[in-house]
This record gives C-alpha cells, structure tokens and sequence, in this order.
C-alpha cells in the first residue's frame, strides 16, 4: 500500500514514516500543505495520513479540494484537538477517520488497515460485501434478484458499514459521519435507522447482517453457509 503522510512536526513525522516502512507499506512524507495538497493529487496513493495543523494550507482545507476535484483516496486526520467540533469538520471536509493526538502506534496500524479495505467499488460505482451491493447511483440495495431502495440516511449507514466491513463501529463515529454534528438524539436516531436497514437486508434476503457488539457499536458480518 502506498501512503501518503502530511504531518509538519518533524519527529512524529520521521517516527511515523519509520513505523510504516516497517510494516512494509510506502511511504512518502510531506511538511507543508500546499506540497502535500500537489503530491496527494498528483501521487496516486491508495491512503492519505493528514494533519489539521499544517503551514500555508490546513488538513480541512486539503481535504476538502482533495474531494471537490474527485479525489477519493481515504483520509485519515490527524488532530491535536479531542474537540467534536474539529472531528465533525473533517468528516465534513471528507476524511474517512480520524486520530486524536498522541496515539498508539499500534491503533494507527489498525485504522490504515481499515481504511486499506476500502477500495471495494467496482467500475460502475457499486459497492458490494458479501452477498449483497449498493448502487451508489440509485441508492439501492441488492442481493440476487432482489432489491430495494433506501432512505439517505439508510444509504449512508450501509455505505459506511461496507466501507468498513469486518470492523466494529462506535455509534459516535456513525453519529458523525451520518449525521455530521454531536447530538444525542442523532445517538439515538444511529439505533433507529440500523433497524431500518436490517428490516432492508431482512426483505432483499440478504445473509449479510448489521450485528450489534455490546458497549463498543455496530459490524457488518457476513456468515456464508
């Protein structure tokens, strides 16, 4: 995998490029925004590791022109901040995750594998796990010969949980990427539309299945017999 990192403080950046070249991936580093906005269009990378805070060109602003010009690498920020206000800006901007500094090293591993897991559109835009796929075009539901059409809301839970299939998801993360801002009845509306699209994946007979992991979130699993 090739990644991209963004990060302008030297040491964690020479630290962090050492952990990945380790774990084998490739990794190119840049200090400044508007090089790594350049390379990150211009690099072909498959994940892209971005600061908020950067010189001449912030991680918001990067991220939000990566995705304006169609860019659809995953964006993992990087943030000082354990703030939700700059957490809903990223996912906003269009980053896929996010990290709240210092970190472990061993969580940032697990967050680039998720995100390495993403590449699962085909040609035509539909996204498939298992024995189902979403046609991101049409907003519908397949499995076999069957198929429904979703809400929005339905369509973007379902879409996050195949992007991040075999992972489990907090319901906070599912708040934010959904609903974009802090709320508690939006917490409560994550539990309301998972049963709708489990009712969904019920009607198309799918055996892929929303499982519910006590205390932690939400995993899409898919158990073929």
């Amino acid at each position: 995998m090739k990644i991209l990192l963004i990060e302008d403080e030297i040491r964690m950046s020479q630290a962090l490029c050492e952990i990945l070249r380790l774990e084998k991936y490739d990794a190119d580093c840049c200090s400044d925004g508007i090089e790594g906005l350049y390379t990150a269009e211009n690099g072909g990378y498959d994940l892209i590791i971005l600061d908020v805070m950067l010189p001449r060109k912030n991680g918001f602003e990067i991220a939000k022109e990566l995705r304006q010009k169609g860019n659809r690498t995953p964006i993992l920020m990087l943030t000082a901040k354990s703030d939700v206000d700059d957490k809903v800006t990223g996912l906003d901007c269009g980053a896929d995750d996010y990290l709240t500094k210092p970190f472990a090293a061993k969580e940032l591993l697990a967050r680039i594998r998720a995100l390495g897991r993403r590449n699962i559109n085909s040609d035509d835009g539909t996204l498939t796990y298992g024995d189902i796929s979403l046609n991101t075009g049409t907003c519908e539901l397949v499995c076999g010969d069957n198929r429904v059409r979703l809400s929005e809301k339905e369509f973007r839970l379902l879409e996050y949980l195949i992007a991040n299939q075999r992972q489990i998801l907090p319901r906070e993360m599912l708040a934010l990427k959904v609903w974009g801002y802090d709320s508690e009845a939006e917490y409560n509306n994550v539990e309301v539309y998972i049963s709708f699209v489990r009712k969904k994946l019920h009607f198309v007979q799918a055996k892929a299945q929303i499982k519910t992991v006590r205390g932690i979130g939400y995993e899409l699993r898919y158990e073929h017999v």
